[in-house]
């Protein structure tokens, strides 16, 4: 695959963890403006600039954009981002907990996404894409990096552990306790890394589909308007931080339903009794492949399905059988997708979430799943399929507005 190193906007090392910010779509508007009113550096003021407009502003607003392009020249005015002055790698690191994962920032081309070296295990919503399309044409920059994993590579694990070493360039810990380290690769040692990477041959969105996907339909307007483009110019390409599959933890991705579909608590556990084996008093979480846990009354329920005489990779997820056994055909939920009686509940809020969520009496039962691991995901993208809807929940995130790609 090619990477290339980058002429990022950035912040200075002092500002590093007043400016960078959760990912846009990890945070609702009011979340937004909550963790950005008593920080005018947050750079969400720019990727979810609808914080300092009217409430109830529509997201989707002309006003929303013009107000990100305002706020992004103000910070590069002001100086709390800085054009590097020459292009760089970086190493970037991240401590959560008892975890460490560690990967390269940089820049990908989009003809790797188009051609299927950069694999998507995910679909994409139009009205998603198009707000980010308007909002990278909107600012002239991608401010989000891209979340990928790669199958590691002798070659370059020993240059992650080479590079990063020393003071790093930036060193913070933000609002969840993350703690995120940068180093600043540059000259020959980062075409030591993009070297390496010429022989990686494929690479695998773990999270930023919507953004790699708007990231591709610009440089298709920067093409449309620049025929003569020689695939050399900065719209081709877009930022990204590329991990080593194996250092990647992925976090359960739990699911809640608001009713029954009219059946009453008996009559939904007899219908589970004949897609599955039920046990009572089991576990918030489950423990095997084929196991679901689920809470209804007061009650953890363990459901065990018999997994599928198949190769099929999708059909061997827990996701696809508990959708396949219980939720279409028991729930009458269908399309996850777009049934508004189905919510999802990422797994960094805990089992407690859940039963909060059904003892309140918002939902009547909540499913606590097993993640998924790195190689399904793998083995889905290569497939060239399609995982279910809201499978994998990656942490820690990666920060906006840390590493931005200038068109």
């Amino acid at each position: 695959m090619r990477i290339l190193a980058m002429r990022a906007d950035r912040p200075p090392p002092k500002e590093a963890g007043r400016v960078a910010s959760p990912p846009y779509d990890t945070l609702n508007t009011a979340e937004a403006r909550t963790l950005a009113e008593s920080n005018p550096l947050s750079f969400l003021h720019v990727s979810r600039s609808e914080i300092d407009l009217p409430e109830g502003t529509n997201p989707y607003s002309d006003a929303v954009y013009a107000a990100a392009k305002d706020y992004f020249e103000k910070l590069r005015r002001d100086e709390h981002l800085i054009r590097d002055s020459e292009p760089a790698i970086y190493i970037y690191e991240q401590h959560w907990r008892e975890h460490v994962q560690r990967g390269f920032v940089v820049l990908c081309h989009v003809d790797d996404y188009e051609a299927n070296v950069i694999k998507k295990h995910e679909k994409t919503r139009k009205v998603k894409e198009d707000d980010r399309l308007k909002h990278n044409l909107t600012i002239n920059a991608q401010p989000g990096l891209v979340f990928l994993a790669f199958r590691d590579d002798a070659a370059t694990d020993d240059l992650l552990s080479d590079l990063g070493t020393g003071k790093p360039l930036y060193d913070f810990t933000d609002e969840n306790q993350v703690r995120h380290a940068a180093w600043r690769i540059i000259g020959s040692k980062a075409g030591d890394v993009i070297a390496a990477f010429a022989k990686v041959p494929a690479a695998y969105i773990a999270d930023g589909h919507h953004r790699a996907a708007s990231a591709h339909r610009a440089a298709k307007v920067f093409r449309d308007k620049n025929p003569r483009y020689n695939g050399n110019e900065p719209f081709n390409w877009f930022p990204a931080c590329i991990f080593p599959a194996s250092s990647l933890r992925i976090l359960p991705y739990n699911r809640v339903v608001r009713d029954l579909n009219g059946l009453s608590p008996e009559e939904f556990l007899v219908r589970l009794r004949s897609a599955c084996k039920v046990s009572e008093y089991a576990s918030p979480e489950p423990e095997f492949p084929g196991q679901v846990a689920m809470y209804m009354g007061k009650r953890w329920f363990g459901l065990t399905f018999d997994l599928p005489k198949v190769k099929d990779p999708i059909a061997r997820l827990d996701a696809s059988m508990l959708q396949d056994r219980v939720l279409a055909p028991v729930l009458g939920i269908l399309d996850p997708r777009t049934d508004t009686r189905i919510d999802f509940v990422g797994g960094i809020r805990g089992t407690g979430e859940l039963m909060q969520l059904v003892d309140t009496g918002a939902f009547a039962v909540a499913f606590s799943m097993r993640p998924v691991m790195m190689e399904q995901l793998m083995e889905i993208a290569d497939a060239g399929q399609v995982m279910p809807p809201k499978s994998t929940w990656f942490e820690p995130k990666l920060r906006s507005g840390l590493f931005v790609h200038p068109y």
